[in-house]
């Protein structure tokens, strides 16, 4: 079993930053990949982007447009979300998900790829 938890979350105005972090404990944890997902009120969940077990591949979401940058925090098993020139639009529920796969594939939007989720921790951004 892992456990997934988010922190970092909270209010920022528009053209600030924040950045959240995730850790995942348990057997193995530091073997999977990991991915970040948003959900705003009303809308779909959407994928942020992905992160190998070694921090050595990612991929991002066309909506990051470099704003967001995504990390392995020193241990494998910690990573960071860091997200720049926030916007209104990026309020949302962010959550990190662990996968049992050390790499992250062209397929990584896929929530059912993820078998561990964190609760969530809530953005929001004020114009």
């Amino acid at each position: 079993q892992v456990q997934v938890v988010e922190s970092g979350g909270g209010l920022v105005q528009t053209g600030g930053s924040l950045r959240l972090s995730c850790t995942a404990s348990g057997r193995a944890s530091d073997d999977y990949s990991m991915g970040w997902f948003r959900q705003a009120p009303g809308k779909e969940r959407e994928g942020i982007g992905c992160i190998s077990a070694s921090g050595g591949n990612i991929y991002y979401a066309g909506f990051v447009k470099g704003r967001f940058t995504i990390s392995r925090d020193g241990a494998r098993n910690t990573l960071a979300l860091q997200m720049n020139s926030l916007k209104p639009d990026d309020t949302a529920m962010y959550y990190c998900a662990a996968r049992q796969y050390d790499y992250c594939t062209v397929s990584w939007r896929k929530e059912n790829l993820y078998a561990y989720w964190g609760q969530g921790t809530q953005v929001t951004v004020s114009s």
